[in-house]
C-alpha cells in the first residue's frame, strides 16, 4: 500500500464569506501521478494554492509527508499557470531555471558549479539548451512551459504540484512533458497535476481527483473515470464523456484478455 504524500483535511476556502471550495478531504499517495480534473470554475487552482498556503483557508489543513508546508517547503515544487507570470520581465531562460535552486544556494550567494550543471542538464532534458541566454519574452508559449518544467526539475523536490502544464502547448511539447513526468515518477517523485484532457488522464495518470467546488470522487483512474461520476462532475456538458467511457471499457476488456 502506497505511503500518503499529501493529506488534505476538511479544506474550505471562502471569498467574501462565500465558500468557493468546500470540505475537501483526500489522501494523495506517494510516488504516483494524480490528476485534478473538473470544469472551469470548479476550484482546481484554488485548491492547489490553498494546499500551499498561497491563499488563506477558512478551515482545514494540508500536510506533506506529515508536515506543514512551512516546514517542508524546499521539498515541494509548485509550477503555476503560465498566464500568471509576467513574461516581459527582463530575465534569461537560464536565470529563470536557476530560481529553482534558490533554496539550496541561499540569499545573496552566487550559484556554484554544481548548480550551473543542474540548470544545463535540465535545459537539455526539456530541449532548450540552445535557448539558455534568450530572454523569456522571446519564447513561444510551449517553450515557456518547458522553462517552467526545467525550473521545477532543478529544485530537487519530492512533491511537484503543477497547474495546467499542458495549457497552450503543441503536441511535441505535450509529449515531452508527459515523458518527463513519467521519468520523475520512475525516480520516486510524487506528482499532482491540474489537467483538462480526460483521455490523457485515463492513459497516463494513476489517480484522479474529480472536483466541482467539492470533492466528487477520488481514486484510481480506471475506477473513477466512469460515466456516472463524470456526469456528476461536469453536469453532462462535455461531449467527450461518452468517448472516455468507451475508451475505458475497451481498456478494461483488453486487460481481462491479457
Amino acid at each position: 500500500m502506497s505511503k500518503t504524500a499529501i493529506e488534505i483535511h476538511d479544506l474550505t476556502v471562502s471569498y467574501n464569506r462565500k465558500p468557493v471550495l468546500w470540505g475537501i478531504d483526500c489522501d494523495l499517495p506517494s510516488g504516483e501521478m494524480t490528476a485534478i480534473i473538473g470544469p472551469n470554475g470548479a476550484g482546481k487552482s484554488t485548491l492547489m494554492k490553498a494546499m500551499l498556503n498561497l491563499i488563506p483557508c477558512a478551515s482545514g489543513y494540508t500536510k506533506f509527508f506529515g508536515e506543514s508546508i512551512n516546514d517542508i517547503r524546499s521539498k515541494v515544487s509548485y509550477m503555476p499557470q503560465r498566464e500568471s507570470v509576467d513574461w516581459d520581465f527582463p530575465i534569461t531562460v537560464e536565470q529563470v531555471v536557476m530560481m529553482g535552486r534558490n533554496h539550496a544556494i541561499g540569499l545573496m550567494k552566487r550559484p556554484r558549479q554544481s548548480d550551473n550543471l543542474l540548470v544545463t542538464r535540465a535545459l537539455q532534458q526539456v530541449g532548450l539548451e540552445s535557448f539558455a541566454k534568450r530572454q523569456i519574452s522571446e519564447l513561444s508559449g510551449g517553450q515557456q512551459q518547458r522553462v517552467f518544467l526545467a525550473r521545477a526539475l532543478v529544485q530537487d523536490a519530492e512533491i511537484f504540484l503543477m497547474d495546467e502544464p499542458f495549457a497552450g502547448v503543441d503536441t511535441a511539447t505535450e509529449e515531452m512533458i508527459l515523458d518527463t513526468l513519467h521519468s520523475m515518477k520512475a525516480s520516486g517523485k510524487t506528482l499532482v497535476v491540474i489537467h483538462h484532457d480526460l483521455l490523457s488522464v485515463s492513459k497516463h495518470f494513476d489517480n484522479a481527483l474529480l472536483l466541482n467546488l467539492r470533492k466528487i470522487a477520488f481514486g484510481k483512474t480506471g475506477e473513477v473515470l466512469n460515466d456516472t461520476i463524470l456526469q456528476e462532475t461536469y453536469g453532462g456538458k462535455l461531449s467527450i464523456l461518452s468517448e472516455v467511457g468507451q475508451l475505458l471499457a475497451i481498456q478494461q476488456r483488453n486487460t481481462r484478455k491479457g
